[in-house]
C-alpha cells in the first residue's frame, strides 16, 4: 500500500492552524506539525496545541507534533507578544496600534525551520512533501509576513538555497480567505473526520492576553477577529472568556461598529 502523502505545518494552537490541521487530515495527509516556543506571553497556546494533537491521535488520526524551543533567540525581539514591559494593545485587529503585536521576522524564521524539516523528510523518503501554513487574508493589513508576495519571495529563495527543492512546495489554502471561511471549512472537516467541532476548538487559544486560568480576554485584536468570525457563522465560540461569551460578543460587535464608522 502506498504511504500517505506528508504535510508539514506550523501549529500554533490557535484556530487558524488548528483548522488547517483538520483540513490536511481530512485530505488524507500524514501531518507533521511543528509548534514554536518563542517566548510568547500567551504560551497557553502551546499547551492547547499539545492537547488537541493528543485528542486527534486518540481518534486514530495520523498527526505528530514536535515542540521547537526558540526562546533564547526570539524572546529578545521587540514585540508586545514577547516583552513583558509592553502591553498587548486592544481594539480592532486592523488598527495601526496592532503593529505592536508584530514579532520581527517571525514567519520567516518559522518558515525556514518548517522548510528544513520538510526537505529533510522529503529527501529521507524520496517523496514530495508539502508545507502548509494557516496564514489568511485577515492578517494582511498588519502582518507583512502573511502576504502572498512574501511567500512567493521566500519560497523562491528557499528553492535557490537548497538541493532537491523540487521535492517541497508551499500550499497556503487560506491565504485569500478570512477566519469565517476557516471556521466553515473546519465544520465540514470535523464532520468528515467524525470529530466534535466544539471540543476541538475549545482546545485552542487565539487571545494574546489570556488570564492566569487561560481564559481569553476578548479584548485583543486577535480576540475580536476570532469572535466576529464565530458571529458571522452563527455559532458560539467554545473557548472560555473572562467575562463570558455574550459580553465578549457584544464588545467585539461594538469595536467593529466603531471601526467601520471611522
Amino acid at each position: 500500500m502506498k504511504n500517505k502523502p506528508i504535510a508539514v505545518m506550523s501549529l500554533s494552537g490557535g484556530m487558524d492552524s488548528t483548522g488547517l490541521m483538520l483540513r490536511l487530515l481530512a485530505q488524507g495527509y500524514s501531518v507533521r506539525a511543528l509548534s514554536f516556543d518563542y517566548g510568547q506571553k500567551h504560551s497557553i497556546e502551546l499547551t492547547r496545541a499539545q492537547m488537541n494533537v493528543v485528542h486527534l491521535q486518540r481518534h486514530g488520526l495520523d498527526v505528530e507534533q514536535r515542540l521547537v524551543d526558540l526562546k533564547s533567540a526570539m524572546s529578545i525581539f521587540n514585540s508586545a507578544l514577547t516583552d513583558a514591559s509592553i502591553e498587548v494593545p486592544e481594539g480592532h485587529y486592523e488598527q495601526s496600534n496592532m503593529k505592536a503585536t508584530v514579532v520581527p521576522n517571525r514567519n520567516a524564521i518559522f518558515s525556514s525551520i518548517v522548510y528544513g524539516y520538510a526537505l529533510s523528510l522529503a529527501t529521507k523518503h524520496q517523496e514530495p512533501v508539502i508545507i502548509s501554513l494557516g496564514v489568511h487574508s485577515g492578517d494582511h493589513a498588519i502582518y507583512p509576513d502573511c502576504r502572498p508576495e512574501f511567500y512567493d519571495s521566500i519560497g523562491a529563495s528557499f528553492a535557490l538555497g537548497n538541493w532537491d527543492s523540487d521535492l517541497v512546495s508551499f500550499e497556503l489554502p487560506y491565504l485569500e480567505h478570512d477566519k469565517a471561511y476557516i471556521l466553515r471549512d473546519s465544520l465540514e472537516n470535523c464532520e468528515s473526520l467524525g470529530l466534535d467541532f466544539d471540543v476541538v476548538f475549545a482546545l485552542t487559544n487565539t487571545s494574546y492576553n489570556p488570564d492566569s486560568r487561560g481564559r481569553a480576554s476578548g479584548k485583543s485584536g486577535a480576540d475580536v477577529e476570532r469572535i466576529l468570525a464565530f458571529v458571522e457563522i452563527g455559532r458560539k465560540d467554545p473557548v472560555a472568556y473572562v467575562d463570558g461569551w455574550e459580553s465578549a460578543r457584544e464588545h467585539a460587535l461594538k469595536v467593529q461598529t466603531e471601526w467601520s464608522g471611522e
